[in-house]
């Protein structure tokens, strides 16, 4: 029996092997030839022409906030649950909406001025709208594929995405291993924002460079959490609780990369956290505000007294005695929509030694947060306690 185990270890090990050995032979001719941007939907069929026009529409409607974003990457996923990525998209993208709301809410706005939580949004928003705008389209061209039953990742160049991703779907298309079109796609989407956000010279002069943005890394602001129900019982109350990671150098692409397979790992390697993830997500509609999640702590109604100093709330993630909850509005009333400017062109693929990034490390991966997550709210606590002794 163990004879029958190692050699099927041996044999799944093999099979990544050989595909990555194929994804790197295509890589490598394409990193060779400089591929042209300039491409136009009308050198295409009829039929196809219209296609494109109708996903660059349906891309365009579902890209009007991080609600809208959030919400279609979910029902891409419950519709294709074997593109895993769309559902880490979701949840990290409900992560991204908390982060917008927390600068209107009790905490962080009152560590911010109205200037810096402007640029903070425009920041989150801008990265959220680039990476919805480059994967949708490619969602929609699988769902199509699967429907004429044909691969149609040909089209991908007419959404100006990466050639890296067309040679992935179409392995993805003959082998379907699911893997590795996930950790490509954390790939694609975490390389797509180098430069068009992260080495953006105007936000890293007004963001990432600020006092502020490294305040972030020093109160651990930068958690991402997967909220999913403690238990499955339907004769039990359904608890939320929480688990994830934490991001400490949100600068570095290595780093998010890095991240997104830690995510990864923690949500999908065991199936009965993936269930209760995806039940979890499926009964609470993305808002923005954190009641979604924890309403005993957080309200998108402000019941705080007008001026009233900040007195501490939590302990351990319980509300105190006689506390008013945490204000965390939804998104519709703490932002507008934003118009963005059309994407960047240009593909970031270079190099095909970025295939590194597809070794899994062996490194165990627990999602353990609960407690960090907590003192995170007290840090912040008293951070507002102090900046309003300092300054009333």
């Amino acid at each position: 029996m163990i004879d029958f185990i190692k050699e099927k270890i041996f044999a799944f090990k093999r099979s990544r092997f050989v595909h990555l050995r194929d994804i790197k032979k295509e890589l490598k001719k394409k990193s060779e030839h400089a591929i042209s941007d300039q491409i136009h939907p009308s050198s295409l069929a009829l039929k196809d022409r219209k296609l494109v026009e109708q996903i660059q529409e349906t891309t365009h409607r579902l890209n009007l906030n991080n609600v809208t974003r959030t919400s279609a990457y979910l029902s891409f996923y419950l519709r294709h649950p074997e593109i895993h990525w769309a559902l880490l998209g979701h949840m990290v993208s409900r992560n991204g909406g908390w982060n917008m709301t927390d600068l209107k809410g009790d905490l962080i706005s009152r560590l911010l001025s109205d200037q810096d939580q402007k640029e903070f949004f425009h920041f989150l928003e801008r990265g959220n709208w680039l990476i919805f705008q480059d994967v949708y389209p490619q969602f929609m061209l699988y769902e199509e594929s699967l429907k004429r039953k044909t691969s149609l990742f040909y089209l991908l160049p007419y959404f100006h995405v990466s050639t890296f991703m067309e040679t992935i779907w179409n392995h993805f298309w003959k082998v379907g291993n699911r893997y590795l079109l996930a950790v490509a796609l954390i790939i694609n989407e975490q390389s797509y924002l180098e430069q068009r956000v992260i080495q953006n010279p105007y936000y890293q002069k007004n963001v990432l460079q600020t006092i502020e943005f490294k305040l972030q890394d020093v109160l651990s602001l930068n958690q991402i959490i997967f909220p999913h129900y403690r238990h499955m019982e339907a004769t039990s109350p359904q608890a939320t609780d929480i688990i994830g990671q934490t991001l400490r150098h949100f600068a570095s692409i290595q780093d998010r990369i890095e991240l997104g397979k830690r995510l990864y790992s923690i949500m999908f390697k065991d199936p009965d956290t993936l269930r209760r993830i995806v039940s979890w997500a499926s009964d609470h509609p993305h808002t923005g505000s954190r009641k979604d999640y924890w309403p005993h702590l957080f309200n998108d109604v402000n019941e705080s007294l007008p001026g009233a100093p900040y007195q501490r709330r939590t302990d351990h993630c319980r509300l105190r005695e006689t506390a008013a909850r945490i204000f965390s509005p939804s998104l519709r009333y703490a932002w507008g929509h934003v118009q963005h400017e059309q994407a960047e062109r240009g593909d970031w693929f270079k190099d095909w030694k970025i295939i590194r990034y597809f070794v899994e490390n062996n490194e165990q991966v627990n999602g353990e947060i609960h407690h960090a997550y907590c003192e995170t709210l007290e840090k912040v606590e008293l951070a507002v306690m102090a900046k309003t002794s300092i300054f009333s």
